[in-house]
């Protein structure tokens, strides 16, 4: 049995790793920092010292590369040596990027002779930990269900979202309402703060209501102690947020509450807190209250 090739071993790219190798399947692993694939290494993945050793060695490359300069970095599809790599292999990206680059990436790997599929997964690090992210897997009919069952340890559900960029289109729309999701119980602990009432008291009973879900349950746990250590950060965050405005903007749609939230999480960006939980953005709400105070 060839391993099974993974590339990007970071928040996310690390439980989804250890998840495959719990599942008995080979893997050989890279990382742009190669200290980040020991723990991998410990649950007995084989370290790579470069991508193109990876492609080389596997039919399957897995990558969760944070950003379209990251994939193109690894890849290097403008280069002589990248039909080489890709060719006659099956990349499955699950990362997030513009739906409209996954589009021309697809189309390179394509005339590469590679076959690509957009996987990109909803959830945190908590969810990868837990097997419990969902993808949405995009591309011709026979690679996404070769896909599906590729991923099929690390997820919970798997989406067929027809051609590409059809999976990262969903996957937009899908964090469009989370940002908007925690956003709005962030300013709701900063109003019951201001209201006087208990922290914690506040998120039982969110806990108890009709609004509940897993992401509320664990976004209300971290407001109302304050833990702002991150499963997916503020960074990630308005990255999301500028991938989603711009799909926006390509199909006509309007969007005020996004905009809302990007003025938020631009401000704690700024203010430092990058690496930080994005329910930190409640400390936002907590500048912005003292500032009026202080003008008043």
């Amino acid at each position: 049995m060839k391993p099974l090739g993974f590339l990007g071993v970071g928040l996310m790219g690390t439980p989804m790793a250890l998840n495959l190798l719990a599942a008995d399947i080979p893997m050989l692993v890279w990382n742009r920092s190669p200290g980040k694939v020991s723990e991998l290494v410990a649950a007995g993945a084989t370290a790579a010292a470069t991508p193109a050793e990876v492609f080389a060695a596997c039919e399957t490359v897995i990558m969760m590369l944070a950003t379209p300069d990251a994939i193109d970095a690894v890849l290097q599809p403008y280069s002589s040596a990248f039909a080489k790599m890709v060719g006659g292999k099956l990349v499955i990206s699950t990362g997030t990027a513009s739906p409209a680059y996954s589009a021309r990436l697809a189309q390179a790997i394509e005339r590469a002779g590679g076959r690509y599929v957009e996987a990109p997964v909803s959830g945190s690090k908590q969810q990868a930990q837990d097997k419990q992210l969902v993808a949405m897997v995009a591309g011709s009919p026979a690679d996404v269900a070769e896909a599906r069952g590729i991923l099929q340890p690390i997820c919970r559900e798997t989406f067929d979202c027809g051609a590409i960029p059809g999976g990262l289109t969903m996957k937009l729309a899908v964090n469009h309402f989370m940002i908007v999701m925690v956003s709005g119980l962030a300013e709701a602990f900063h109003f019951a703060d201001a209201a006087g009432l208990d922290p914690a008291a506040f998120r039982d009973v969110l806990d108890a209501t009709p609004m509940a879900s897993s992401v509320s349950r664990v976004k209300a746990g971290k407001l109302a102690s304050r833990d702002w250590t991150p499963q997916a950060t503020t960074a990630d965050v308005l990255k999301n947020i500028k991938l989603i405005d711009d799909a926006i903007s390509q199909v006509g749609a309007t969007s005020p509450l996004l905009h809302a939230c990007f003025d938020l999480f631009d401000e704690i960006v700024s203010a430092g807190e990058s690496g930080a939980d994005m329910a930190a953005v409640a400390s936002v709400f907590d500048a912005r209250r003292l500032r009026e105070k202080v003008g008043a």
